[in-house]
């Protein structure tokens, strides 16, 4: 009878790969110095202070190594050693990031130091590292893996620290999901926004304008206006009325909401003012404050819900900026809701129902709430200390969740200062995860700023603030839309829907004729008029993925018909203009 095959965490695999990606770098550079090598999604990386800067082919060298390692079924050893024993090792063996982590252990309070031997067949120790664990039993167990990049990264995160050698890579239990993985990598990278945005002529960076500050050209500025108009026809059938505020306030303000200090290390610096110091706007929330504390308000007009597209600037750190996804002005899909605590329920779940209203539109099929809560050990730090308003608001969101069967989890720590929230964690078409938008709920702010209706009975109350999103910032969604769609976006949602192929100079007229009449009816078209061939204009159409190709020639002028090309299915027919108008119209293919 056959011994079952052991089997660990996945997690457990990776954390003992980063183990085996230390011993093969050592082998390869005695003189390395190791940081910290932690499992992580999908894989593992480990940071290292090395002789010389690593090339992509010494990924193939170590690779090699790390594969004899998991031949020779290296055991894994844990081993403790009193806390000074350690540190004086390390401190010997020259491991001077391993002596910053064993000295703040020691401040913790820890006396002892966990280290990981890995035992050759033959009893010898060929190497340690300090570490916690876990580990498999032996080197073969740690499943497939593949190195994947090298980066730099700052000891501790830190930019006045060194920059270290990030290497990473991907490990998985079996070699079918391995290769499923980099499959779905290779994909993501086809789609990835920043490649597409540049090629799609959608949006730019410039030096002379400065890192994380997009600039939007003519088709991706489209894109946001279909985007805001969908916003706004959705936020009218809800009941929101839209507002506008300035891109900069006085200090007063944010100290007043309380974003300064706690959110003052994401914000710009000020600029001084007649001698008072302005900020730009990193968030839209004191702004509406100001609209609703304007006139005297009453229960009868609650909820109120303040809605703007307004745009914000933060600072992001350099090394964090990425693409659309990290970025320093962005354009939020904001809104404010005030109500009273009868009210939430119904207000809280309207958001979340137009959350899926949204992902029906977009074909998200996959997603789930992340509800973040407060850390209780941190009040007067972290979060405002009003321990019985968590409670309260905490309790009011986990049962709208529950009732409404919303899927979600559960994260403490990670609230706004002023009260819970829900970030939405959506999935592209090939499972890549985003965080798209959030929901938040503000029990404190609306005090600082004494804001007021009267309720009733005829008495000043203060009213619940639900902070939301749902379609986050232009930056972020569309990026988010550019890899979900690959680019290619439906008819409706595309900067451009058509574009208008002669197949001569001579159906110039015709072509000019049929665009007018688009043109007249609101469509997005365009006309090659360029000298090039029908075929090389067909490629570039399909380049640019524009949902539709209307081939103009003889036979189209004689029958007041387009040849339409369907970008998504190939197919090919012959339509009257009136017909095709009708299928763009309805937003579906031929």
């Amino acid at each position: 009878m056959s011994k079952e095959k052991k089997t660990f965490p996945v997690e457990t695999m990776r954390h003992s790969c980063s183990h085996i990606l230390a011993q093969a770098v050592v082998q390869m550079f005695p003189e390395a110095k190791l940081a910290i090598g932690p499992d992580v999604e999908n894989g593992f990386y480990y940071d290292f202070d090395l002789p010389r800067t690593l090339i992509p082919e010494d990924l193939a060298l170590l690779e090699k190594k790390m594969r004899q390692i998991f031949k020779q079924t290296q055991k894994f050893a844990q081993k403790s050693l009193p806390v000074d024993e350690a540190i004086s090792i390390l401190h010997q063996s020259g491991q001077t990031y391993k002596v910053e982590m064993a000295e703040e252990l020691k401040k913790q309070g820890e006396n002892q130091i966990s280290f990981y031997e890995n035992i050759a067949q033959n009893g010898e120790v060929v190497f340690i590292d300090m570490c916690k664990g876990p580990h498999v039993e032996h080197s073969g167990q740690v499943g497939a893996f593949k190195l994947t990049s090298i980066a730099g990264a700052y000891w501790r995160g830190d930019e006045k620290n060194k920059m270290l050698q990030r290497i990473y890579g991907v490990c998985f239990a079996t070699q079918a999901e391995l290769d499923e993985h980099i499959k779905m990598v290779e994909e993501a990278k086809k789609r990835d926004h920043r490649k597409l945005g540049k090629e799609l002529q959608l949006f730019a960076f410039d030096e002379d304008v400065g890192p994380g500050l997009p600039l939007w050209m003519p088709k991706g500025g489209a894109l946001i206006e279909i985007l805001e108009n969908l916003a706004k026809k959705t936020e009218d059938r809800y009941g929101y009325v839209r507002v506008k505020t300035p891109h900069l306030a006085k200090e007063s303000m944010y100290k007043k909401s309380g974003h300064l200090p706690y959110y003052q290390e994401s914000m710009f610096p000020p600029m001084d003012v007649d001698g008072v110091k302005y900020y730009l706007k990193a968030m839209n929330c004191p702004h509406h404050h100001k609209i609703f504390a304007a006139v005297p308000r009453s229960y009868r007009e609650l909820p109120l819900r303040l809605a703007e597209y307004g745009t914000c600037y933060r600072y992001e750190q350099t090394g964090e900026l990425f693409g659309l996804m990290r970025v320093r002005s962005l354009q939020m899909n904001d809104a404010h809701i005030y109500c009273t605590e009868e009210q939430f329920e119904k207000e809280f779940q309207s958001v979340n129902e137009m959350y899926l209203e949204y992902f029906k539109i977009f074909g998200i099929e996959k997603y789930v709430m992340r509800f973040s809560t407060h850390d209780p050990k941190k009040l007067g730090e972290k979060f405002v200390d009003e321990p019985a308003l968590w409670k309260k608001t905490e309790d009011m969101v986990r049962n709208v969740l529950i009732k409404t069967k919303t899927p979600f989890i559960e994260v403490p720590n990670e609230a706004a200062f002023y009260g819970p929230k829900i970030d939405v964690q959506v999935w592209s078409a090939i499972g890549k995860e985003f965080t798209l938008a959030t929901n938040q709920v503000d029990f404190a702010v609306p005090r600082r700023f004494d804001l007021t209706f009267i309720n009733e009975e005829g008495k000043s109350t203060t009213p619940l603030c639900i902070h939301r999103a749902p379609l986050g910032t232009h930056e972020r969604f569309i990026g988010f839309l550019i890899e979900h769609y690959a680019g290619a976006f439906p008819a409706w949602l595309a900067p451009i829907q058509a574009r208008i192929l002669p197949v001569s100079e001579k159906f110039y007229p015709y072509a000019k004729e049929v665009f007018d009449d688009y043109k007249r009816a609101g469509f997005r078209v365009e006309i090659d008029d360029s000298d090039e061939s029908l075929g090389k204009k067909i490629r570039d159409a399909e380049m640019q993925k524009i949902p539709y190709m209307l081939v103009v020639g003889e036979k189209e002028v004689e029958g007041k018909t387009v040849a339409v090309r369907d970008y998504a299915t190939k197919k090919q027919d012959v339509m009257k203009t009136s017909e095709f108008a009708k299928v763009l119209g309805a937003g579906k293919k031929i």
